[in-house]
């Protein structure tokens, strides 16, 4: 346990109460919060058009779909 509290870079930090079943041990990553970006070109967005309100649409998501349909008007 000493060794990779301070040496090797393993974790001591583990799971319990059957978690480990599902998650690892603690990690930077595990106090850090991430955000993703996404950016299409007018393009791409065309491209994906039909695909895009075809599923809001079977998912109830009108307005989703009616955002995508007033960017091209």
């Amino acid at each position: 346990v000493a060794a990779g509290d301070y040496a090797t870079g393993t974790n001591h930090v583990l799971p319990t109460g059957g978690a480990a079943r599902v998650t690892g041990g603690l990690s930077v990553d595990t106090f850090v919060r991430s955000t993703t970006v996404q950016r299409l070109s007018e393009e791409s967005l065309g491209d994906l058009r039909e695909t895009v309100t075809t599923l809001a649409e079977a998912e109830g998501l009108d307005a989703h779909a009616e955002s995508i349909r007033k960017r091209f008007e």
